[in-house]
C-alpha cells in the first residue's frame, strides 16, 4: 500500500460497512483513513500518522455509487427531444420511431461523453458500465474522467426500424454481429491491460429481439471463457414481448432461459416486462420466478421508463426474491440520486403501498448491490481494505436541513446539490461539485453543435419525413 494517508476527521456521519450483518450502518461523529487506494479506517478514532487532514465536521462519508448500465455517448443528446415523446402505437416507448430519429451526430459522440461523466460524478457515481458503440480513443477518454470504469461494447445481429409509427421492422446482418462481438472482446481485453488500472469491460449483445440465437451462445461462450460479464437488454418493451411470444410462442425471458443463457454471468437490461406484469397477460409463464431461480441480475433504470409512464414491479419484490438488482441512468441527466428516488416513488405508485421500495433497497442497489453484480467486494462500500471510493456529502447544504437521516435528505430532497467532494482510488476527482478532469463547457458547447447538427436533417430518417418541431414541438410555442 503506497500514497500519502488521509483523514477526514470526526465526520459527523459515515455510511460503514457492518461486515457481521453484511449490510451498511451509520457511524457517528469518526474517523475516516485511507491510504493510496484503499481504505485504512471507518468510524472511531485514528492513532496512527497522517499526511493530511480534512476536517469531518458537517460532512457525511459515503460509498461511490456504482452505475452498472448507461448509455453517455447518445443520451446527453437527447436532451429537450424526448422527455414527453413516446409511441402510441408501440407501447408508449420511444425506442423504435424517435431514438434513432434523434441519434446524436457522430461528432458529439466524446463531448457527450464528457458531459454524461461529469454527472454521474457530480451525483457520486465511482464506477460506471458504459454501453456504448465502439469508438476510436474509447477507452483512453473514460480513463481521463478519473472514473472506474466497465467498457460493454453493443452488438447485434440485426437494426430495427418501423415504416409506418405502429409496426416494427427488424433488418437481418448475422455476420455484423459475429464481427461486432469479436470486436467486444478485443476491446475489453484491452481496457483490463489499460495502465490506470480502473478499466475493465463486460459483454452487450444489444437486444434480446435483435440478437439471432447464436450470437447470444457465442457471447455467452465467449464470456464464461474470459470471466466477462453478459448485459442484455430484455423485457424493456411491450413491442419487445409482443415480438418475442409471436416468433417462439414464449416470453423473452423463457426463450433466454430455453437458451440456457440465464445465469449469474447474466445481466438483463430493465426485465420490466415479465409476464405477470400488470400491462401484460401470459399467466402460464413463470418469468419472475425464473429469474430469482437462475441468479440472474437487473439492471434497473427508473427514470427513462417513468417518464413514459411505465415503471418496473417493483424494485423492493426483486429484491425481497433474492433477484440482484443494480441501479443504472438510461436516460438523461445522468444523476444517480435522481434514479434512486424515482426508483421508490415509481415502485410504490404501481404498487399502491408506501411500503413497496424502501430507501435502503435503492441505497443498497446502487452501491453494494451492485458491486456484487459486478463480483467486487471491494467498491460499494466504506470498509478497511476497500478501494478508497467516496463523497463527501455537504450537510451543511440548505436541502440537506435539518439533517435527522441524511440519506433520507440526500435521496429526497438534496440530490447532487450537496456532493461537495469525489474521490476514486484515493484521487479527488470531483472539488466543490466540479468535476476536476473534465472540461465541461467544451464538452457542452460540441455537444450542442453536434445536436443541432442532428436536428437538421431528422426528417432524412423519419418514416414520415417529419421535421424536429414536428416530432418534439417546444412546450409553448417561440417566435422566430
Amino acid at each position: 500500500m503506497t500514497g500519502p494517508t488521509i483523514a477526514v476527521r470526526g465526520a459527523d456521519w459515515l455510511v460503514a460497512w457492518d461486515q457481521a450483518a453484511n449490510g451498511h450502518r451509520y457511524e457517528r461523529d469518526g474517523d475516516f483513513v485511507f491510504q493510496g487506494d484503499a481504505i485504512l479506517q471507518v468510524g472511531g478514532r485514528f492513532a496512527g500518522a497522517v499526511d493530511q487532514e480534512i476536517a469531518g465536521a458537517g460532512l457525511m462519508v459515503m460509498p461511490g455509487l456504482v452505475n452498472i448500465h448507461c448509455h453517455p455517448t447518445s443520451e446527453p443528446g437527447n436532451k429537450g427531444l424526448l422527455e414527453e415523446l413516446g409511441s402510441p402505437g408501440l407501447g408508449q416507448s420511444s425506442l423504435y420511431e424517435f431514438m434513432p430519429v434523434f441519434s446524436l451526430d457522430p461528432s458529439g459522440a466524446d463531448a457527450a461523453s464528457d458531459v454524461a461523466m461529469s454527472e454521474l460524478l457530480k451525483s457520486g457515481v465511482t464506477t460506471v458500465v458504459d454501453l456504448s458503440g465502439a469508438r476510436p480513443g474509447w477507452i483512453d477518454s473514460l480513463a481521463a474522467t478519473g472514473l472506474r470504469a466497465y467498457i460493454a461494447p453493443m452488438f447485434r445481429s440485426a437494426g430495427w426500424h418501423t415504416p409506418d409509427g405502429h409496426s416494427v421492422v427488424y433488418d437481418w446482418d448475422e455476420a455484423a454481429g459475429l464481427a461486432g462481438l469479436e470486436r467486444a472482446v478485443d476491446l475489453v481485453e484491452r481496457a483490463r491491460q489499460h495502465p490506470s488500472g480502473r478499466m475493465d469491460g463486460m459483454l452487450a449483445p444489444s437486444q434480446v429481439d435483435t440478437c439471432s440465437p447464436d450470437l447470444l451462445r457465442q457471447a455467452a461462450e465467449a464470456g464464461a471463457a474470459r470471466g466477462m460479464l453478459v448485459q442484455l437488454h430484455a423485457a424493456q418493451s411491450v413491442v419487445e414481448f409482443n415480438e418475442m411470444t409471436r416468433r417462439h410462442g414464449r416470453t423473452p425471458i423463457a426463450w433466454l432461459d430455453d437458451l440456457g443463457l440465464l445465469g449469474p454471468n447474466m445481466i438483463i437490461s430493465h426485465a420490466i416486462f415479465l409476464n405477470d406484469h400488470p400491462w401484460l397477460h401470459a399467466p402460464h409463464a413463470r418469468d419472475f420466478d425464473c429469474l430469482a431461480e437462475r441468479g440472474v441480475a437487473v439492471a434497473h433504470c427508473p427514470t427513462v421508463f417513468a417518464r413514459r409512464g411505465i415503471a418496473l414491479n417493483t424494485l423492493g419484490r426483486y429484491v425481497e426474491a433474492g433477484i440482484r438488482v443494480g441501479i443504472g441512468t438510461d436516460t438523461f441527466p445522468l444523476n444517480m440520486i435522481d434514479e434512486l428516488r424515482q426508483a421508490c416513488y415509481a415502485g410504490r405508485i404501481l404498487a399502491g403501498d408506501f411500503r413497496a421500495v424502501s430507501t435502503a433497497q435503492a441505497f443498497d442497489a446502487a452501491t453494494a448491490g451492485g458491486a456484487a453484480i459486478l463480483k467486487r467486494s471491494d467498491i460499494g462500500r466504506l470498509a478497511p481494505g476497500a478501494k478508497a471510493d467516496f463523497s463527501l456529502v455537504d450537510l451543511g447544504h440548505p436541502y440537506m436541513q435539518p439533517v435527522r437521516d441524511p440519506l433520507r435528505s440526500l435521496v429526497y430532497s438534496a440530490s447532487d446539490r450537496a456532493i461537495r467532494d469525489v474521490y476514486v482510488g484515493g484521487e479527488q476527482v470531483v472539488e466543490n461539485g466540479h468535476p476536476l478532469c473534465i472540461d465541461v463547457d467544451q464538452a457542452l458547447a460540441t455537444l450542442s453543435a453536434a445536436q443541432a447538427k442532428t436536428l437538421a436533417s431528422t426528417g432524412d430518417r423519419d418514416w414520415a419525413g417529419r421535421s424536429a418541431e414536428t416530432l418534439s414541438p417546444l412546450v409553448y410555442p417561440a417566435d422566430g
